[in-house]
């Protein structure tokens, strides 16, 4: 049997720790693309275990180790979704209701992320990524950059034109926008 190196042992720690930080965020990520919270966790899972398969091939390449996989976590999401063959959004009844919260207040919020996910849905897809790694991954515009294989700039005026177009499409007030 192989004795672990210190560099490997280190990797392996590493990503323990962002298991318990990113599971959460990986698995948010792909639910607002899925709309499935069970077969987001489950994929959320199968990243970390892609990631623990991988770990002897990840080499520091100035990018951290959570963009890497939030990486892995896009190539899941994107193997699922041909696997599916097509795109999913969030249904407006799986939004999360506190207890106690005033009924209109949550039919409020489900009529405002109906309208949310019909405005991304006029995004390109690459502004959709951005806005889901940015917002729903809670990633930097430069880890994001490093899953996109793009520069820090170019995410961030992606990010500002994605939000412009969101922000022209939501003032309207109307479904029409």
């Amino acid at each position: 049997m192989k004795k672990k190196t210190d560099e490997q042992r280190e990797k392996e720690s590493r990503l323990a720790s962002l298991y318990d930080e990113y599971f959460d965020r990986i698995a948010r990520y792909i639910y607002a693309r899925l709309g499935n919270r069970n077969e987001a966790e489950d994929l959320a899972g199968d990243v970390f275990l892609k990631a623990l398969e991988s770990l002897k091939s990840y080499k520091e390449r100035g990018v951290p180790m959570q963009a890497w996989l939030f990486r892995i976590a896009h190539n899941v999401l994107v193997d699922r979704l041909r696997k599916r063959g097509k795109t999913a959004t969030v249904p407006i009844d799986s939004v999360t209701i506190v207890a106690g919260e005033d009924p209109a207040a949550i039919t409020a919020k489900n009529i405002e992320m109906e309208r949310v996910n019909e405005a991304m849905q006029k995004l390109t897809p690459e502004q959709r990524e951005v806005v889901r790694l940015r917002f729903f991954g809670g990633l930097s515009s430069k880890e994001v950059g490093a899953i996109l294989r793009k520069s820090d700039g170019a995410v961030r005026e992606m990010q500002s034109a994605s939000l412009k177009k969101l922000r022209g499409l939501l003032k309207g007030g109307g479904p029409d926008f």
